[in-house]
């Protein structure tokens, strides 16, 4: 149960990481043709305003498509149209016609050239692969050309767009962090006893289960930090312990010489549990702030680690987070919640690097593009995003070759 639900929050970062692209189209004017929880192909879908929701079978994470990611390009129409063109050549001549104008730069004529293409995909004898690749790929093509395809957008509002996802797990990390702080977190062991061990000095002067310690060799004590403080301190000299005895009865134990054990002296007990410090809404959410600009400070300074050979025992994969996720599951709801937090920061910050695919690289591209004028070719993207893919991969499988290692014992 405990991996399932490490499972489930991993596919909820990605999600929610999904719906800031999603949310963030829609108000600068960008139509997203879908959004799926989980991956396609879809269980369950619907139309409503010409977007397709649905829940995919791939029970994972979110999926978002925003139409005309790339300008369009006459190699576009080879891959979409080339089965068809093999099985009927009378198609030859519309693909040429809306290849050529999009060559030209004419987009608004290519569209229009795309209602005689219909046709003569509709009246070709094609088999189905072919019918179905050439469907998709007029879609895709009127997608490119359509007046709210993404390339075609201002920067801010394609930077924006792009940039929306991870902000969003940033959001969503100091929230997860806040919400923790005013949960409460450990501050201190509580100063009531709830074992007592047998042969032990405290067992000897007689401490009982539901004890308060109040004072140590009549010093008080109002913390459970500063009972373990003055007993640690004692170097085995006898100490007077004082305890609030229920119904509330004032009791001073006889002094007892306390032991050594594991290179500290103890008295022999255990306190009942653990005291929680809790902040106000903004103390929580200040704290969470701050705590996100340290890690973020970290994460970067492992990245750069990661380059010079130093840090890749730091890299983790999706294995290695599950298995933190679930082993915090075991222990205790905040902890599970910080560890979340952290991951959806580290998953903010691994989508920000200026790599493609990532969301970093279409950043840079598109300031890029905004400053050279006009877009960059699809091959130039494919090249780019081949080398990134690579980088990406290759902290898979060190992560990867970490957590096994890790997970192994080895």
């Amino acid at each position: 149960m405990s991996i399932l639900i490490a499972i489930v929050g991993l596919g909820f970062l990605v999600m929610i990481h999904e719906a800031g692209h999603f949310f963030t189209a829609r108000a600068v004017g960008i139509k997203p043709r879908k959004f799926y929880v989980g991956f396609p192909p879809p269980l369950i879908k619907t139309v409503r305003n010409g977007i397709e929701y649905g829940i995919g079978t791939i029970p994972l994470g979110g999926y978002v498509k925003i139409p005309g990611m790339h300008r369009p390009a006459p190699s576009d129409l080879d891959n979409y149209f080339g089965p068809a063109l093999l099985h009927d050549p009378s198609l030859v001549g519309p693909v040429e016609r809306v290849k050529r104008l999009v060559t030209g730069g004419n987009f608004a004529e290519a569209r229009e050239a795309l209602e005689s293409l219909d046709q003569a995909v509709e009246q070709a004898q094609l088999p189905p692969p072919a019918a179905r690749a050439a469907r998709r790929g007029r879609d895709e093509l009127a997608e490119a050309l359509g007046p709210d395809a993404y390339w075609r957008q201002p920067t801010g509002k394609r930077v924006a767009v792009i940039a929306a996802g991870p902000l969003t797990n940033i959001v969503f990390a100091i929230l997860i962090l806040a919400i923790v702080y005013m949960l409460g977190i450990p501050n201190d062991a509580s100063r009531v006893v709830q074992k007592v061990s047998p042969k032990s000095p405290a067992a000897a002067a007689g401490l009982r289960p539901g004890d308060e310690i109040v004072a140590v060799n009549l010093q008080p004590t109002k913390t459970f930090k500063q009972v373990s403080k003055a007993i640690r301190a004692s170097k085995g000299k006898p100490v007077i312990v004082s305890v609030l005895r229920p119904p509330g009865r004032y009791i001073e134990l006889p002094p007892k010489k306390t032991i050594k054990q594991n290179g500290f002296y103890i008295y022999g007990f255990q306190p009942a549990g653990i005291v929680y410090k809790h902040y106000s809404p903004a103390a929580a959410f200040g704290l969470a702030a701050t705590n996100t600009w340290d890690v973020t400070k970290g994460i970067a300074a492992s990245l750069g680690r990661i380059v010079t050979g130093s840090g890749r025992k730091d890299v983790s994969s999706p294995v290695g987070i599950v298995d933190v996720s679930s082993q915090a599951v075991k222990t205790d709801y905040r902890d599970y919640l910080q560890i979340l937090a952290l991951i959806s920061l580290s998953l903010a910050l691994l989508n920000l690097l200026p790599l493609l695919p990532l969301d970093g690289g279409h950043i840079v591209f598109s300031l890029y593009e905004g400053i050279r004028g006009r877009s960059v070719g699809r091959a130039v993207y494919e090249r780019v995003s081949a080398v990134g893919i690579a980088l990406v991969l290759l902290l898979f499988f060190v992560g990867l070759s970490n957590d096994i290692g890790r997970i192994g014992g080895g």
